[in-house]
């Protein structure tokens, strides 16, 4: 099969001409190995037993083969990771080493962080632009530089091809199923988190059933930043087993140490920022697909409104994937730009903005997610207030939404299709 280019791709080109080892990290089946295995000469496969065991008896065999040498499943055996560590640090030349993992290894047998050798790059489920389906004409990184950039495009997508795409899943291999397929492997995606992926990164799970009732809540909330105990009530009512709160935390940090949980952090503003934020994060699995899978949404089923509606002030579980969707794209698309990705919520929720994009130099894109064709007042309205609070701070104020149009709106805020919205 050809090799689909990836967003990544881009920082993998001008990354291993400089650097001498690169650790692609990410869930499982978001495409980690495809990538690094279109780029190597030499590939070590440690999910496979013979590998496995060869390189167990002697790590330092992974150092000696032809260069781009690719270390995938790197995690099974920790002590690889050392061993590039070092070669490193004797001289290994730019674009010697790739590894790949999809969770953090047992903290017990964890190796050195390998901090100023190993260079770490953060692999997501596929964006909508690598998918393909829309050509885009809006350029997420003409907005961050803050220039009057023109934001023009038409696309044919509507409400019922979002939710096509929602539930279609990000993860390649999952994507390019059969459709009557897909359920079925999102189901095995999320018991093998529960049979194999958890234990392998160090957590363990004594009642399973406890585990997928708080990874139902989870989803359940998608896009909200309720509280664990108010989304285990709602996600699972008549249930007299359901996990207690050490245990939920027990939970969400292993699935956030193999990348199956991909919360969205608050918003932290430069000096003389703004008082009074929220803290919480925003909850987000790591591709949208999971989340309507984990509540039994279907495609037709979200078109017509329905859905957990745990913890959510209006709108509809839809709505909810959307925004999801949209960030998951987002934060590709601003990977290549070093900026960070967090959610803006005043405590009492009297304002908020879905997504801030933040440069490294402290100025922010703000960006408001809506399953609408239309723009309405109270669409916008968090975007103006924010910019009217931080002038010097917001350098574009977007508006990511379902219409068929992307243009500037008499306010100044871009008005962008997301299917239109591309590097």
């Amino acid at each position: 099969m050809t090799y689909v280019r990836r967003l990544v791709d881009t920082q993998l080109d001008e990354l291993l001409p400089i650097l001498p080892a690169i650790a692609v990290e990410g869930a499982k089946g978001v495409g980690k190995t495809a990538t690094a295995t279109a780029r190597a000469e030499t590939v070590f496969s440690l999910d496979r037993d013979t590998t496995r065991t060869l390189v167990g008896d002697d790590p330092e065999l992974v150092t000696r083969g032809g260069s781009p040498t690719f270390i995938d499943e790197w995690q099974r055996v920790p002590s690889t990771w050392d061993a590039v560590r070092r070669a490193v640090d004797d001289g290994a030349p730019a674009g010697r080493f790739l590894l790949a993992g999809s969770a953090y290894p047992d903290p017990k047998a964890r190796p050195h962080s390998g901090a100023g050798r190993i260079v770490r790059l953060l692999m997501r489920p596929m964006a909508l632009p690598e998918r393909r389906v829309e050509t885009p004409t809006v350029s997420l990184a003409s907005l961050v530089t803050g220039d009057d950039v023109p934001v023009e495009g038409a696309t044919s997508f509507t409400t019922a091809d979002y939710a096509e795409e929602i539930v279609s899943s990000g993860f390649p291999g999952i994507r390019l199923a059969d459709p009557a397929a897909r359920g079925h492997l999102l189901d095995s995606y999320v018991d093998r988190i529960v049979d194999h992926d958890i234990p392998e990164a160090g957590g363990v799970v004594r009642r399973p059933t406890s585990l997928l009732h708080w990874l139902t809540a989870y989803a359940a909330a998608t896009a909200t930043t309720a509280s664990y105990s108010s989304l285990l009530g709602a996600a699972t009512p008549g249930q007299d087993q359901k996990p207690t709160k050490p245990t939920a935390i027990v939970y969400r940090d292993v699935l956030e140490r193999i990348w199956v949980l991909d919360p969205l952090p608050a918003w932290i503003p430069g000096l003389g920022g703004l008082k009074h934020r929220g803290q919480a994060p925003k909850h987000h699995l790591v591709d949208p697909a999971l989340a309507a899978r984990m509540v039994g949404a279907t495609m037709d089923s979200l078109i017509r409104g329905e859905g957990p509606v745990a913890a959510r002030s209006g709108g509809t579980f839809l709505g909810a994937l959307f925004e999801s969707l949209a960030l998951q794209s987002v934060r590709v698309l601003a990977r290549p730009l070093r900026a960070r990705i967090s959610h803006l919520r005043t405590q009492g929720g009297d304002h908020g903005v879905d997504i801030i994009v933040q440069r490294p130099d402290m100025r922010i894109v703000a960006i408001e997610v809506k399953l609408s064709t239309i723009v309405r007042p109270a669409d916008v309205k968090h975007l103006n207030w924010l910019a009217g609070q931080l002038p010097d701070t917001v350098v574009n104020k977007v508006l990511i939404n379902t219409g068929p149009l992307a243009y500037r709106h008499k306010d100044g805020v871009a008005v962008v299709p997301l299917a239109l919205l591309g590097p």
